[in-house]
């Protein structure tokens, strides 16, 4: 069965690659008798449930068409943190003269050899997805081909019928385009192409100004290409809090990309090796030349060859259908990540497949609306959120206090010359219950966590407070959150009355 997208080009990394997520000389087992579980699709979701499922002793079996380890590992996550990391190491260097690094100006990048790094890490780390090891040390009956239903209990693949007690439906998401006319007679990229190309584009035009399309037109632009970010909306990330969005806007500017806001995409025009964008910008019409186009919007559930019909599984046009139990129309079939959530994140897959385990082999009955998700969208600076945004709360008839501290007044962040950004908390008015946070700082996905922590734990910002925390650091800004909270309750009669108290002890 050939890939899709091809994992190209054609070298001992991508060849290891394949060897672990998708072996050319794999034998399909023999089918168990009955299985406590059958999972179609082995991206995150189906990875975790397999492997979860397995290691509680349950017969497992394991099916898919294309390459274990899904989006994340071969299109998505891995190898696309693996170029921004590159990309940001050249950024690093070029202004490393303000700490007195001398002979940081004219400095290039090799993008072929960060290509390559990445293609490594990416094999290195795909041996854990890979088929071998799911079947030969977590005993999973892991099938290289197409399942489909056959019966409500039942899934055929390459020929061989597999009976289950639960199935677990967790094929995912892939990438689409917008019906532009002229875009596909001139051809463009997505996530799933993107990472095989081997020459720096010289001018890269962006369709979609949301996480993926920030990441990498940032990314690029760093590398050396001429980059032009197009955006429908009047604002790039049209979902983050709006003052997050236009610091991330103005680092874009800063760092060379132009940025198209409120833009209509015309048509796109192949002249010779030229691509060429006609928009349509405040009344007129733009023209943006390009030698690559990459799309970053849209995404399709993968929906197609399971005759889920035989099954009795309903579905739309946004994917499978669940309850809150993670449950389809069928009561012994359960469905996990992109296929059925709104929260396209590998991190989120991960959490429902546990969620699923619990539900459909143990009869648990957590439900999926209970999950606290944050999210990160890794540009320089990066914009975390987790929970409500005011907006949100408001439209539940919440009262909002809103307390914001900038990473100007964190000394780390000063030393460390990134005060671009902020963390801002939502409070329900009247308390320290955290509604939502929102970070922007360089490494503001790894401080989120102390306030999913919180949410979830339902801690308390004063618990954020009374906790201690290393100085100096960036995340001592959730501190400075805490005590901006504290000095709140610090009203004018509370004031009086301490004032009164510490008055009546110098008697």
């Amino acid at each position: 069965m050939p890939f899709y997208p091809p994992i190209t080009p054609d070298t001992v990394e991508n060849r290891e690659l394949c060897r672990n997520v998708h072996p050319p000389d794999w034998i399909n087992p023999v089918p168990a008798q009955c299985y406590n579980l059958v999972v179609i699709g082995a991206g995150t979701a189906g990875l975790v449930c397999a492997a979860g499922a397995a290691s509680l002793g349950a017969k497992v079996a394991l099916i898919e068409r294309n390459l274990l380890g899904g989006d994340c590992l071969n299109y998505g996550c891995v190898p696309s943190k693996g170029i921004i990391r590159a990309a940001r190491a050249i950024h690093d260097a070029r202004h490393s003269g303000e700490f007195g690094v001398s002979g940081s100006q004219g400095l290039a990048i090799d993008f072929s050899a960060a290509m390559e790094r990445m293609r490594r890490l990416r094999s290195n780390i795909s041996s854990h997805d890979s088929a071998r090891r799911f079947r030969d040390e977590l005993g999973v009956d892991v099938f290289i081909g197409e399942g489909k239903f056959t019966a409500r209990d039942c899934v055929e693949v390459e020929g061989k019928r597999l009976l289950f007690k639960k199935a677990a439906v967790c094929t995912g998401a892939r990438a689409t385009a917008p019906p532009i006319t002229g875009l596909e007679d001139a051809g463009y990229l997505t996530n799933e192409t993107i990472f095989s190309i081997t020459e720096l584009p010289r001018r890269l035009a962006v369709i979609g100004a949301g996480p993926i399309g920030c990441e990498l037109a940032q990314a690029f632009a760093r590398f050396g290409s001429r980059v032009s970010l197009i955006e429908t909306g009047q604002q790039i990330l049209g979902r983050e809090d709006r003052d997050a969005a236009a610091i991330l806007q103005s680092a874009l500017l800063t760092e060379g990309i132009e940025l198209y806001l409120g833009a209509g995409i015309i048509g796109v025009e192949l002249r010779g090796n030229e691509r060429l964008l006609h928009l349509e910008l405040n009344g007129r019409q733009v023209d943006v030349p390009a030698d690559a186009i990459l799309v970053g919007v849209g995404r399709s559930p993968n929906l197609e060859g399971m005759a889920l019909e035989a099954a009795g599984i309903a579905y739309d046009r946004n994917g499978v259908i669940v309850d809150e139990r993670l449950c389809t129309s069928n009561s012994n079939v359960y469905a996990a990540g992109d296929i059925c959530s709104p929260y396209k994140f590998t991190h989120t897959a991960d959490a429902m497949a546990r969620l699923l385990l619990a539900n459909a082999l143990f009869m648990g009955r957590r439900k999926s609306s209970a999950m606290t998700i944050p999210w990160c969208t890794y540009t320089d600076p990066e914009i975390a959120h987790v929970g409500m945004y005011d907006k949100d709360a408001k439209a539940k008839g919440i009262e909002v206090t809103t307390l914001t501290v900038p990473l100007s007044e964190v000394d780390r962040a000063v030393l460390d010359g990134e005060t671009a950004g902020f963390a801002r908390v939502h409070l329900r008015k009247g308390t320290d219950r955290i509604l939502g946070a929102t970070i922007v700082a360089r490494h503001a996905g790894e401080m989120i966590n102390e306030f999913s922590l919180a949410i979830t734990s339902g801690l308390g910002l004063a618990a954020i407070g009374e906790t201690i925390h290393p100085y100096p650091t960036q995340a001592e800004v959730a501190k400075k959150l805490a005590d901006a909270y504290n000095r709140t309750r610090l009203t004018p009669l509370v004031k009086r009355m301490l004032a009164g108290w510490l008055s009546w002890q110098r008697r």
